[in-house]
């Protein structure tokens, strides 16, 4: 079905940028475009009903990194990219809620821990070892000279979960008030999101950007910035980009949950927290890498059964649970957790592969792409 010219001529006329992606980047991207341009027709386009990879699909932890995941990180890069990762996350954090608020975030402070399961033994005693040189690297960055501490709270109640390290700082968010708050300040701010719209393929002309879309829509735009995430390789098959699955649970409630924050196990492959009275338990991915590098939705049985035996026997032992729901979410990952932000053509640029920490940095990665985009 062809656009109308009155379709034509009005809701697509004369736009100044068109964002591929309603998640944290280009909601972030679209409202920092309107700050510094508040006369630019900004558009939004989103091939799902909501956001469709990680943003209103994460679990919510407002982190910089545990122990393990950044011990892990300096196998493969330089000292000073993880490091520099690492500041974007806490100032991307500070901008996120200097931007929404920690109302608009339900941001609570709890606290973090990383946790290590008996078979995690020799991985824990590495960390413990690494906590002075990650303290200090850490300081300079967040002005805690012990961000990482050694303790034991019992009064959790978890077993054979006693080696644990605390993370200060570290908060949960709801990540659904989150991505509604960003949509409220886009649409606040004259910024224009359609839905139910996928970018099939685009051509850089010089002078704009065509891009064709699945329904078979023509649209033009002055620039373009892609952020689509975990569905990069859709549009953008030479990125290195790769969709990487994740399956979250969530309980029902539970009786007097002895716990409250946010938790990490295995270099960040389970992670788990409490949202009110209910534990919200995701990861395992690492169980079958092959299989969960897709853009399919789902579960599947080899991670379900991990997660609820972890759950079970390790979080909450001798203590009865319902599962509520299941769900997943699509990231964008890489050899490295680095985030792609470059101009791809001339009014092209592209700010994607956010690795599983896109509330903390995406931010200041939509910062970075529209800086490209302006230029």
């Amino acid at each position: 079905m062809n656009l109308s010219f009155w379709e034509q001529s009005t809701f697509f006329a004369e736009i100044d940028v068109i964002i591929i992606g309603s998640g944290l980047v280009g909601l972030n991207a679209a409202i920092s475009i309107k700050e510094k341009r508040p006369n630019w027709k900004v558009v939004i386009l989103e091939k799902g009903i909501l956001p469709s990879g990680a943003s209103t699909r994460n679990a919510g932890f407002a982190c910089i990194g545990s122990p393990s995941e950044l011990l892990d990180d300096l196998t493969n890069q330089t000292e000073e990219e993880v490091f520099s990762t690492v500041e974007k996350r806490w100032k991307g954090l500070e901008k996120l809620l200097a931007r929404v608020g920690k109302k608009g975030l339900d941001f609570k402070k709890y606290g973090g821990y990383e946790l290590f399961l008996e078979e995690d033994e020799n991985l824990y005693k590495e960390c413990v070892e690494q906590l002075p040189y990650l303290n200090t690297k850490l300081a300079t960055i967040t002005g805690n000279s012990e961000y990482y501490k050694v303790t034991n709270r019992e009064e959790f109640g978890f077993s054979q979960l006693e080696k644990q390290i605390e993370i200060k700082e570290e908060a949960q968010i709801n990540t659904g008030k989150m991505m509604q708050s960003l949509v409220e300040l886009a649409t606040e701010r004259g910024i224009k999101i359609y839905n139910g719209i996928e970018v099939a393929a685009f051509h850089d002309v010089k002078s704009h950007v065509e891009l064709h879309t699945k329904n078979g829509w023509q649209l033009k735009s002055q620039r373009v910035l892609i952020a689509t995430n975990g569905f990069t390789q859709q549009l953008l098959p030479n990125l290195e980009v790769q969709p990487a699955r994740n399956q979250v649970l969530i309980t029902k409630p539970i009786d007097n949950l002895k716990f409250k924050g946010t938790f990490h196990l295995n270099q960040g492959y389970y992670y788990f927290r409490n949202f009110e009275n209910r534990v919200l338990f995701g990861g395992g991915r690492h169980l079958d890498k092959v299989g969960e590098t897709t853009m399919e939705f789902g579960t599947t049985d080899l991670i379900q059964n991990r997660l609820l035996t972890i759950l079970k026997e390790n979080i909450l032992p001798e203590q009865p649970f319902e599962i509520e729901q299941w769900w997943s979410g699509i990231l964008g990952i890489g050899p490295q957790k680095i985030p792609i932000i470059q101009q791809y053509s001339e009014n092209i640029t592209v700010a994607v592969r956010l690795s599983g920490i896109g509330v903390a940095i995406s931010s200041l990665v939509a910062e970075e792409g529209v800086r490209l985009c302006l230029a």
